[in-house]
């Protein structure tokens, strides 16, 4: 149920990338060689803004390749978009962190990093990636934000989707003639359509949860109890932990043991943006007939 994040390593990126070629004034310039052995050249160098540091999220264009052959183009394979992710600190010689902290916004960078030091630190190759051979990458910067500021504009987001969402739930709810209905402070709506026994399940108990989800539209694309969907048995997690949707913690700890409830979950408390199948839009509000069928 929640997405795994982008993790920045070398293997990672070999299959995963897209590609800027410019150069500040026509003119090529030499390698460099940073202390690990890192290969790099700068082909723009946007000197006005602050390189990237450990825990920025960074924005990026990346083309890889192998030798002469190309790896991936994540201009082809990302739909045009950049891909983005958290800057780490680097963890090996030749781990591509140390490049990007060389880089801000508008820069653009070639870097070759030896299969040798790959080999060297322990870390996963691919069969086609040979003793000598050399991985480069082509990176353009398109952006470089603190931790802060990727939370301040999610917020925002988030602030106005709630809004487009409130009014669509509200009126599906109207429209359908559901009772029984109330409204979380964060903005989910649920009625509880069966009474359990006991006391509520709470933050850091193993659930056991039968479950039906679909879109507003009536989409059904999950279920515990439709065979088709290969898992008929309750869905089990640690409540509150964050290993599901914020909607579901929210949603199951309202509910004691043999309680029924039809969730009506915004977008925010759901996937968001970004959708983790095609049977879910992005944006999508979400509505899941649940029970809590034990807790422990």
């Amino acid at each position: 149920m929640k997405q795994t994040s982008l993790i920045l390593t070398m293997t990672a990126l070999v299959l995963l990338a897209a590609c800027s070629t410019s150069k500040k004034g026509g003119k090529k310039t030499d390698y460099q060689k940073t202390a690990s052995g890192m290969e790099y050249k700068m082909y723009r160098d946007n000197k006005t803004t602050t390189n990237a540091k450990e825990t920025d999220f960074v924005e990026l264009h990346i083309h890889t390749k192998y030798n002469d052959s190309l790896i991936f183009d994540s201009r082809a394979n990302n739909n045009g978009k950049p891909v983005s992710f958290p800057v780490n600190k680097p963890r090996f010689n030749g781990d591509l962190a140390e490049a990007l902290i060389m880089m801000s916004a508008g820069d653009s960078m070639i870097v070759k990093v030896p299969v040798d030091s790959i080999i060297a630190a322990q870390q996963k190759t691919q069969p086609w990636m040979k003793p000598g051979g050399k991985v480069t990458y082509i990176i353009s910067m398109i952006s470089v934000k603190t931790q802060e500021q990727v939370n301040k504009e999610k917020n925002m987001s988030n602030s106005e989707q709630f809004a487009i969402d409130d009014k669509i739930i509200f009126k599906y709810i109207a429209d359908k003639r559901i009772t029984g209905v109330q409204r979380t402070a964060s903005g989910m709506y649920y009625t509880i359509t069966q009474a359990g026994v006991g006391d509520k399940a709470k933050n850091g108990q193993t659930v056991y949860v039968n479950y039906t989800g679909r879109t507003l539209d009536g989409n059904v694309f999950d279920s515990s109890l439709d065979p088709k969907f290969k898992h008929v048995e309750p869905i089990s997690f640690l409540l509150g932990k964050g290993n599901v949707i914020q909607g579901w913690d929210e949603g199951i700890a309202l509910l004691n043991k043999g309680a029924k409830a039809t969730l009506f979950i915004p977008s925010p408390l759901a996937y968001g943006k970004n959708s983790p199948m095609a049977t879910i839009p992005a944006n999508s509000i979400l509505v899941f007939d649940v029970e809590l069928v034990d807790l422990k």
